[in-house]
């Protein structure tokens, strides 16, 4: 990785990375059209008109410094002659496959990765990551796929409202002359007067934004951190800008498609704030621990306000500031230079405060007993934000714009490189997790500022010494009201796009998705799928699932192949070289009624007792949202060459499995052989993906209406399988159709990313396994090009 200096500041000169990423518009009023495209000629020559529009890196960098420094020479005063009005235009998913006219993805994003993330789109994805209730989809504004479909967001940004204004009607002309609707209209603007720089609670925001290398300039007597911002880490630009060098822990940059280098992923979010209801809450919550004797005398709301959200209204951090705030301390206001290393227990500012749940920084642990990890563990956990008040901010005395129930929030804009890994990680992993930072107890509770928090654990130390803790039960003062996933692309692209197609002419990955075994091909005969192999590159597969009345009729089976979010259909022949063939090519998954609402199938179950009885046959379907996975009981009813489906029971958490308790996510399940409806009960070795590993662990399920299911082994490594070896996760496996149960073993081949394997397991006592044949490419399949 390259060592930067203090002159290595490249990226503040790029002409390719829009600008807002890296060099934020900084502007006092903003709008976000949220745009339709009604036909994708039309688009393109509205985007053609639109690139030489675009701000550009250098160009807002270049301004923001000219602007900073005329701000210092007045005594900070903003200079008035100095303006712009700035322009930024992302995509949606289908936006880009509308304007290129194929899909981005050459292949299936990655499981869990933020291209996946970026192509399910954020209304799918909203359950994992709190967004219910009166915060789900079906009650946005935008986004949700029920009012007008999002193609494309154009951000506008002027520092006085009448230049908003004009650029906003030009904007219109141009989308009205090219047919592109607008779906939506968002206006937000910086609050004035003492209010100004804060949001609509009344706290400063916008001050513990990262630096980023090769853009802004490191300290010369500390370079990990920004020159003139104590404190203020610089992170690898990867976290931010596809194609540039990330943490080593983040997606490699080398498996992004080609098109989104210089791009950034961009997530748009309407947060509406219930301050009048906030504050209340605060008052209500401080008497509570005031009759606990869990504050001081002197406690005041301003004083638990500030610690809910981990600073003082000025912006100065409780952990230096503990008794009052200091407005009047520019320094204090914009102190980036503490870790809460010196409050691991979350005595002065809580473990559930805003700052710590959203930026744990150096103060972050495994568990209690071990020490801190190192402040740079957490870099591909940032996100660059950009937000901007809307609404007037609150009046207790008005009775028009100010009033407690006009509109106000926040529009929350940020930029990443990975969605999944970086804003919904923060999102779902720390701020709607009541036990993080893990393995307290009692658990520290979910971000009370931006959650509903039913329980928050408030430490305070006694007079002896000894922590108290009083739990607080908070309603929620933020709601979802819209949201986006969308993607800001570099000019290249842009220009790409203008003309129909991506960067390069293709959509093709460079490198292989995450998590592919590399080749180590043996030899040995009999490698399995002996098709030939057209040109193109084999997808990775979800799951197979075996056609019921289509199983070695005729010296031929049929399965059907989940991948992302399409199916098809295949065969595979009996004998030695199982010529496998496509019967059905691609169609999505929404053509299965039993499959409705389903993004993408990672694996079924079948249930042992009710295959093909009268020519029905039902399963269990396990599918992730946003990470979060669910199951379903489905029934596939086949008979006179036509297919049936129906869901027979609706999504429940995998809770409801006794023997999957603590599983994460299910990956696949690999039925032991010759346990199968003995006793009346049939077992399996359940692999499964938990704390970012794959395990498997040994179930057994039963015959009758209950199923009941029970975990007989418990977790282990898959090095005990030596068949595995080499192998850090299985996707799925697909039996050898005519070698189960032969001669007391039985056949399988193991997928893994874009490689396959063939293993054999005995059956008896242990279920002695071993490699048939090494690693081969998918490519070898014809049926899954």
């Amino acid at each position: 990785m390259s060592t930067p200096t203090a002159t290595d500041l490249r990226l503040r000169r790029s002409d390719e990375i829009q600008g807002d990423i890296l060099a934020g518009f900084r502007k006092d009023n903003v709008s976000v059209l949220f745009l339709k495209f009604e036909d994708a000629a039309r688009a393109r020559d509205w985007l053609r008109r639109l690139v030489p529009q675009i701000a550009t890196t250098r160009q807002v960098a270049t301004f923001n410094e000219a602007f900073s420094e005329a701000r210092s020479a007045s005594g900070g005063d903003d200079p008035k002659s100095l303006t712009a009005t700035w322009l930024g235009v992302s995509f949606t998913y289908e936006g880009m496959r509308m304007l290129s006219a194929t899909d981005p993805f050459a292949q299936a994003p990655p499981i869990g990765s933020g291209l996946e993330a970026f192509k399910e789109g954020s209304a799918q994805r909203a359950g994992a990551l709190g967004d219910s209730g009166d915060n789900s989809p079906e009650n946005w504004l935008f986004g949700n796929g029920r009012n007008q479909p999002v193609h494309a967001l154009l951000k506008i940004s002027a520092d006085s409202e009448k230049d908003l204004q004009a650029a906003i009607e030009a904007q219109r002309i141009a989308a009205a002359e090219a047919r592109v609707l607008i779906a939506y209209q968002q206006n937000a603007q910086t609050l004035l007067g003492s209010r100004r720089g804060k949001e609509h609670f009344g706290f400063k925001d916008g001050i513990s934004e990262p630096g980023v290398r090769f853009f802004d300039r490191p300290d010369p007597n500390n370079p990990d951190e920004v020159e003139g911002h104590r404190g203020t880490r610089i992170i690898p630009a990867g976290e931010f800008i596809c194609g540039e060098d990330n943490d080593p822990f983040s997606f490699p940059k080398d498996q992004y498609p080609d098109w989104t280098r210089n791009g950034s992923f961009q997530v748009v979010r309407r947060l509406a704030q219930d301050v009048p209801g906030w504050w209340s809450q605060v008052s209500v919550k401080l008497q509570e621990l005031r009759l606990a004797k869990a504050v001081p005398d002197n406690a005041t709301t301003e004083w638990l306000a500030a610690r809910m959200v981990g600073r003082w209204r000025s912006g100065a951090p409780v952990c230096k500031h503990q008794d009052r705030d200091t407005p009047n301390d520019p320094t204090s206001s914009n102190d980036n230079d503490f870790d809460f290393r010196d409050d691991l227990e979350g005595l002065v500012t809580p473990l559930w405060s805003h700052l710590r749940k959203t930026s744990p920084r150096a103060a972050l642990q495994e568990d209690p007993s071990h020490p801190p990890f190192d402040p740079n563990a957490l870099d591909g956990r940032r996100i660059m934000r950009r937000g901007t008040p809307y609404g007037s901010p609150f009046d207790p005395a008005s009775e028009g714009p100010g009033g407690p129930d006009d509109p106000r929030g926040l529009l929350f804009i940020c930029y990443q490189a990975d969605i999944a890994r970086q804003f919904e990680f923060i999102q779902a992993d720390w701020m709607d997790q009541p036990d993080f930072p893990p393995k307290r107890n009692p658990v520290p509770g979910k971000d009370p500022v931006t959650q509903e928090a039913p329980d928050v654990d408030f430490e305070s130390r006694d007079p002896d010494g000894t922590v108290k803790h009083t739990l607080l039960s908070f309603q929620q003062f933020v709601r979802t009201t819209g949201s986006v996933y969308a993607f800001m692309p570099s000019v290249s692209t842009l220009k790409a796009l203008c003309d129909g197609r991506l960067t390069g002419g293709s959509g093709q990955t460079t490198g292989q998705p995450t998590g592919q075994p590399t080749d180590q091909t043996t030899g040995q005969t009999q490698q399995g799928g002996g098709g030939q192999a057209a040109s193109g590159k084999a997808y990775p597969c979800d799951e197979f699932l075996a056609v019921p009345d289509q199983q070695r009729r005729g010296g031929q089976s049929q399965y059907w192949v989940f991948h992302a979010d399409r199916c098809r259909r295949i065969s595979v022949a009996d004998g030695s070289s199982h010529t496998d063939h496509v019967v059905d090519g691609d169609t999505g998954l929404t053509a299965w009624t039993c499959l409705q609402g389903v993004g993408r199938v990672d694996c079924v179950l079948p249930m042992p007792d009710l295959q093909n009885p009268d020519g029905k046959s039902w399963y269990w379907v396990f599918h992730s949202t946003a990470g979060r996975q669910q199951y379903r009981a489905v029934s596939i009813t086949c008979g006179g060459g036509s297919t049936t489906s129906a869901v027979e029971r609706q999504d429940r958490d995998l809770g409801a499995w006794n023997s999957l308790g603590g599983v994460d996510r299910m990956d696949c399940f690999l039925p032991v052989p010759d346990q199968q409806r003995v006793g009346g009960k049939s077992w399996y070795w359940a692999f499964h993906t938990t704390g970012g590993r794959q395990r498997y662990r040994l179930v057994s399920v039963a015959d009758g209406a209950a199923h009941t299911d029970v975990c007989e082994r418990t977790d282990r490594e898959l090095s005990q399988w030596g068949s595995l070896n080499g192998l850090s996760r299985v996707d799925c496996f697909l039996p050898v159709p005519d070698c189960q149960r032969v001669g007391g073993r039985s056949e399988f081949w193991c997928f893994s990313g874009q490689s396959y394997r063939r293993i054999s397991i005995a059956d008896g006592s242990g279920h002695p396994d071993r490699l048939v044949s090494g690693d081969r490419s998918c490519d070898a399949w014809s049926s899954l090009l």
